[in-house]
């Protein structure tokens, strides 16, 4: 069997390449073969979405029971993971096991980004979870540890408290991306001119498909930009400008011109911004709009290279107004 010692560092050290590709293959042969969790008890409850079961004071997971083994689920995806690690390994290679808490932290992301686990959903009690995966109360926390600083999850402490899941959020990406550009020393008009360049395309994509209700989306989004509420005017601008890139339909685009404008939005919100800077550019005003309206005809009449040019045309004017000395400053919460 594998040494727990070794196995609960994450990394076999010593010994021939062998040895731990045999301990490797072990740990995934011994946790697939774990004898099945008993049936449910009487009393017991199902759990949210059908799968997770709620101990009701008796059988495993019980006090004074001995610790249960994963369920059959599980202990299926445990052993797939554990077993990924030889069969990637190559003669040579030094082999990394992973700690019990990393298995049970990409079991749990898995289910998140396949869209089994939905936003708001809450986790099962730690104690049906221990049972379900037939580990310890600690590795069980750290798992979440792991998960929360991927925002992935939240958790409450207290009789109320609990995991809830959160889906991936593009917006946790932009706030390291803008802490490497801070690290880099990157300027705002870099930023600008690289959503300049991202973004022209996808609305010559738009142009030259799409449907009715794509139209309709952009169209409520202008008129809601005329009204005088200053505010909402500027969420209809930025609407806008979401919906531009989002119905172009290339998701990967998407995502990074979305990085992008969530760091431009907190400078125009003043949240990170520079002592002595003037007013950043505003995409909320008359000009604007009827850039705006101008491009949302382009792309009714399907003129793919008109609408990429004009918009091109209108980033730049946006990026001419931002002060060559701006950076995005104190991304780092100091």
């Amino acid at each position: 069997m594998v040494d727990q010692d070794a196995f609960a560092t994450g990394r076999l050290t010593g010994g021939p390449m062998a040895m731990a590709l045999l301990n490797a293959a072990d740990l995934a042969a011994s946790v697939q073969s774990a004898p099945a969790r008993a049936s449910t008890p009487s009393g017991e409850r199902a759990g949210p979405r059908g799968g997770w079961p709620a101990p009701a004071g008796s059988g495993p997971g019980a006090p004074g029971s001995p610790p249960a083994a994963p369920s059959p689920p599980a202990r299926s995806a445990l052993a797939a993971l554990g077993a990924g690690i030889v069969a990637d390994a190559r003669i040579g290679q030094q082999v990394r096991v992973p700690k019990t808490a990393e298995l049970v932290a990409a079991h749990l992301r898995r289910q998140i980004v396949r869209g089994e686990l939905v936003e708001g959903d809450a986790l099962p009690p730690e104690a049906v979870l221990m049972e379900q995966f037939g580990v310890s109360r600690p590795t069980l926390r750290e798992a979440f540890r792991v998960l929360e600083s991927e925002a992935l999850i939240s958790v409450r402490r207290g009789a109320h408290g609990g995991a809830r899941v959160h889906t991936p959020n593009g917006d946790v990406a932009a706030r390291y991306a803008g802490l490497v550009l801070e690290y880099r020393g990157t300027t705002l008009a870099d930023v600008y001119q690289a959503r300049a360049m991202l973004e022209p395309p996808c609305v010559g994509l738009l142009a030259s498909r799409h449907a009715e209700a794509d139209l309709a989306r952009l169209r409520a989004a202008l008129l809601a930009a005329d009204g005088d509420d200053q505010d909402a005017a500027r969420a209809a601008g930025a609407e806008f400008h979401a919906l531009v890139v989002e119905l172009g339909g290339n998701q990967t685009v998407a995502v990074l011109a979305g990085m992008l404008r969530h760091i431009i939005d907190l400078t125009q919100d003043g949240q990170v911004f520079g002592e002595g800077m003037p007013p950043m550019p505003d995409d909320s005003g008359p000009e604007a709009t009827r850039a705006h309206r101008r491009i949302l005809e382009a792309i009714e009449s399907g003129d793919a290279l008109a609408a990429e040019e004009l918009w091109r045309r209108h980033l730049d004017d946006l990026g001419s107004g931002v002060p060559e000395q701006a950076r995005p400053e104190d991304l780092a919460g100091g």
